[in-house]
């Protein structure tokens, strides 16, 4: 084979994505996958961080396609000239008529708010930043969720970093304010995890004991930063790998159809990382607390109800009375529940076999499994894992 020949072969493909935060790399690692599985691109990045002026050499490049985060003016202006195939991996939308591939924000919105309302808060707050699409959908689907379930909701709208006049000082005086004013306790939800971490200052600042008077929830899962805050910061986790990848193999459809798209595709999130930020159960009954946590920290190991009855003082009637009503659900569907989002994490993210995920999930055989996993999910554990998880090999 003339390996000449395959280099000049091979696609030029431009990446306008920043390296600073985590999303961005996680977008980063899902193309990787793609390069690994397809004909392996040549691929022209640069470091950069959000919000930057594109490269230099964008300008005069000549390349085949190009996957951007088009979050300022100066970028859509660089990528409309270029006339090459765009894939759009932002939510600004500053250049229509293109395809692009982004987080499912009412998914988000959905998963945080279930997570606040299943640990009892009656009071819902969402804390965002409006110079931002994702973080007006995500009010706007946490806002409906809220609403549908009856809860009292709270909303902080910050002050565009952008806008003339723009003081972090004075904006950080008003979120303290607002959360002063909060009713507690509340359930809140904040756009990502960076305002996550600012509430958190604002609570510790204030002495409000988070979780108990105030549970915060992030978006990002951005690892490092939900760990240096206090406490560690519970986060939505955005599914970055399989966006990355789905906006290579787009981008790699366009170039070799040469054709044009305006295609949407929004990728749920992949679960929630819990940690101590929203580790509380907002209720009264201390004794139906004690039986969530029980069953939380022991759903997969085999329990049945008539183990949580031994961990707390009730008979079985009290208990699924209580239960029911507190929680909405009985105490064997909060088992199942939990067994059911491990085994779905296990089957996204590993390459257990399904006996080894099983017997993690706390489930009997896989037999019992299957059955009662297509009853719950409506799909087949292969059929689950082959939909949801993309090749993550290094």
């Amino acid at each position: 084979m003339n390996h000449s020949k395959t280099l000049q072969n091979r696609k030029s493909v431009a990446l306008l994505i920043e390296t600073s935060n985590a999303y961005a790399r996680g977008l980063l690692d899902g193309i990787i996958a793609y390069q690994r599985e397809h004909d392996p691109w040549s691929i022209y990045v640069g470091e950069q961080g959000r919000g930057a002026q594109p490269p230099l050499w964008i300008k005069n490049w000549k390349g085949d396609g190009i996957i951007a985060r088009i979050e300022t003016d100066a970028i859509a202006t660089v990528v409309r000239r270029t006339h090459l195939p765009v894939v759009d991996v932002s939510a600004a939308r500053l250049v229509k008529n293109i395809p692009w591939v982004e987080t499912d924000d009412r998914e988000i919105a959905r998963l945080a708010a279930q997570h606040l309302i299943e640990r009892g808060f009656e009071k819902l707050a969402f804390c965002g930043e409006p110079q931002f699409n994702w973080s007006q959908w995500r009010q706007q689907h946490f806002t409906e969720m809220a609403t549908e379930e009856g809860c009292e909701f709270f909303v902080f709208e910050g002050k565009s970093r952008f806008n003339n006049g723009y003081s972090w000082n004075a904006e950080r005086r008003r979120l303290k304010k607002w959360v002063q004013n909060l009713p507690k306790p509340i359930g809140v939800m904040a756009c990502y995890d960076f305002t996550g971490q600012q509430l958190l200052d604002v609570c510790r600042e204030l002495e409000i004991a988070v979780p108990e008077q105030m549970a915060v929830i992030g978006v990002d899962n951005d690892v490092r930063l939900c760990r240096l805050c206090t406490p560690p910061l519970s986060s939505v986790i955005p599914d970055t790998h399989r966006t990355g990848y789905q906006a290579a193999q787009l981008l790699d459809q366009l170039m070799q159809e040469s054709g044009e798209s305006e295609e949407c595709i929004l990728v749920p999130p992949s679960g929630i990382a819990e940690r101590q930020s929203s580790d509380v159960y907002a209720l009264d009954d201390i004794d139906i607390v004690s039986a969530l946590r029980f069953i939380r920290e022991n759903a997969c190991k085999g329990i049945s109800v008539a183990d949580v009855l031994k961990a707390v003082p009730l008979s079985r009637r009290m208990l699924e009375h209580r239960f029911q009503k507190l929680v909405r659900r009985t105490p064997h569907a909060e088992i199942i529940r939990i067994r059911m989002e491990r085994a779905c994490r296990l089957l996204r993210e590993t390459d257990l076999s399904l006996a080894e995920i099983t017997s993690r999930s706390g489930f009997a055989n896989p037999d019992y499994f299957s059955v009662a996993f297509k009853n719950y999910m409506e799909t087949t554990p292969r059929n689950y894992r082959k939909k949801n998880r993309l090749s993550r090999r290094n």
